[in-house]
């Protein structure tokens, strides 16, 4: 679910990259919400009293659903091509009669290693690429749950955390 709601912040985002496992979640929940749609206009139309109020009620709440959704879609079928090192050009490939296998097998790929020209490696914590050193808690270092802030961007710390959910800064106590 993190993974789709991702997808979803990042609503008509075409730049940077996304791994493997936010392309393939979005796709799998899409699936899910697309059935789940379909079984409660099937649902209320078989209370209606008729299977074509049904089907109908279906077809509406998928057509609204897949409007929502498109931008986001597209949005990460090209993140997932950029953390490839491709263009979002190649997304054009699926216009094409069974050539959308091709995409296919770029979407199950592996990332770049390290940063491309479509940005860091997502894999990656931020701060590995700046080449700094584990940074130091100062000021004051708890949150009101107990946990620690990021010394770089002030954020609350989860209990252990090892890295800032935030700016992406490593974090030793």
């Amino acid at each position: 679910m993190h993974w789709y709601l991702t997808a979803l912040r990042k609503y008509a985002v075409f730049s940077g990259r996304a791994r493997r496992s936010e392309y393939w979640y979005f796709g799998i929940f899409n699936v899910l919400a697309i059935i789940a749609l379909a079984i409660v206009g099937f649902v209320l139309g078989s209370l209606a009293g008729s299977t074509d109020t049904g089907e109908n009620l279906a077809t509406i709440l998928y057509e609204i659903y897949i409007v929502a959704v498109f931008l986001p879609s597209l949005a990460v079928s090209v993140r997932r091509l950029h953390d490839t090192g491709r263009s979002g050009w190649w997304i054009l490939l699926s216009l094409v009669p069974f050539a959308g296998i091709v995409l296919l097998i770029f979407y199950c790929l592996d990332s770049d290693p390290g940063p491309n020209r479509y940005g860091q490696n997502p894999k990656i914590p931020i701060f590995a690429y700046a080449g700094s050193a584990p940074m130091q808690m100062q000021g004051p270092t708890s949150a009101p749950n107990g946990a620690g802030l990021c010394a770089r961007c002030g954020a609350p710390l989860g209990m252990g955390a090892a890295f800032c959910t935030g700016c992406g800064a490593h974090a030793t106590p």
